[in-house]
């Protein structure tokens, strides 16, 4: 017999929940914990266990978004057919909505279980069973209607597609989305001037500017006490850059990365760029296992461009990786071009998605999605020789 549990704080969750054998940090009490801390206040999570015949085979973890106009669309417009356009998509999207995964980082960071214990099949239905048992909740709790339901950010090798047939049965289509820009790093480099020796003419000239251009930059890792004293400039710094997406659907609270600190401790980074003394830039890191997961970054509008301190960012982030023996670095979706000129590679990824309202036609919504998360036109670079 195959049941499930869902725990509402990540403090409830059993010791099993660690001990099954998944390597990715995301999934893990310490990092649910943290992240349960200080979560943006549009955003609740729920854990799932699986069991069969009473022993735990799988977890889950699914977050409740509630969406809203202020913050889906950051920045407004004067353009009225934008306006207009906008208040429409607000009214489909907008409410709750139930996601499989993490909505604050790219990739699948939702699903595991022990494929010698359970079936994929076997598994997504109780994944689905505990959505609808949810859905039923929220109504009852909140009085509010699941609008979406979502299942995010899956690679074309993923096995989950072979589950499509599942999905139409519960009416979700599959649509692509932004890719994720991932860089692997080759065993031969063992310093940063490995990778230095790699790059082409072209590239080589581009490294040495951005560097030169930083050099009045000084930068420094910051403790769990740096990040609480820098706490509000770190979180405006990082507005700064949040504010300019297109569409969002969330906002950090104040004290992010100072709980992640605290829950992950050398697992995360954060690193500060000073000018004359000043906080003016800073970037994040998660270590999950040898993979480097880059995280949030931030920095002064104004300075950004003379000091290219994005650019730096990107090569400060390939020189950890190297100097740590590390294997690949997730560099997530936007800004594709500028990622692709260190060396990242584009990996087309897909979401399962549908809206719980019969008279809006997946058509629709799917239109929706693309409007809300383009995939955009961009050249590709390639910086090695």
């Amino acid at each position: 017999m195959i049941n499930f549990k869902i725990y509402t704080t990540a403090n409830e969750l059993p010791e099993f929940w660690d001990v099954l054998p998944n390597n990715d940090i995301f999934l893990k009490r310490s990092f649910l914990n943290g992240l349960e801390q200080s979560s943006p206040k549009n955003i609740f999570s729920y854990y799932l266990c699986v069991f069969k015949e009473d022993k735990p085979v799988g977890i889950a973890v699914i977050q409740r978004v509630e969406m809203y106009l202020d913050d889906i669309f950051r920045n407004t417009s004067s353009n009225s057919f934008k306006q207009m356009a906008k208040a429409i998509v607000s009214k489909i999207v907008r409410g709750n909505a139930l996601v499989v995964g993490n909505l604050m980082h790219t990739g699948q960071h939702g699903l595991f279980f022990i494929k010698e214990e359970i079936n994929y099949q076997d598994y997504l239905n109780i994944v689905f069973k505990a959505l609808k048992t949810l859905k039923k909740e929220i109504k009852q709790n909140y009085g509010k209607k699941v609008r979406i339901i979502a299942f995010k950010d899956y690679f074309e090798a993923d096995p989950i597609h072979e589950n499509i047939d599942l999905f139409k049965d519960n009416n979700l289509y599959k649509v692509q989305v932004q890719p994720n820009m991932l860089l692997s790093i080759p065993e031969e480099w063992s310093t940063s001037e490995d990778y230095i020796a790699v790059l082409s003419k072209k590239y080589k000239r581009r490294y040495k500017t951005a560097r030169k251009k930083n050099n009045a930059i000084v930068k420094k890792e910051l403790n769990v006490d740096a990040i609480k004293a820098n706490e509000t400039i770190l979180f405006h710094l990082y507005k700064n850059v949040s504010d300019n997406a297109r569409v969002n659907s969330f906002i950090l609270s104040e004290n992010h990365f100072f709980s992640l600190k605290k829950a992950l401790k050398g697992s995360f980074k954060v690193f500060g760029y000073f000018l004359n003394e000043e906080l003016v830039g800073f970037y994040t890191l998660i270590l999950n296992k040898r993979t480097l997961e880059t995280y949030f970054l931030g920095y002064d509008k104004a300075l950004q461009q003379k000091h290219q301190m994005y650019l730096n960012m990107l090569y400060d982030m390939v020189c950890f990786a190297i100097e740590n023996n590390l294997k690949s670095i997730v560099y997530a979706r936007t800004a594709m071009e500028i990622k692709s000129s260190v060396g990242a590679k584009a990996n087309t990824m897909h979401i399962y998605m549908k809206h719980t309202n019969n008279f809006i036609a997946n058509t629709v919504l799917k239109f929706i999605v693309k409007y809300l998360n383009p995939v955009r036109k961009w050249t590709e670079r390639n910086p090695f020789k």
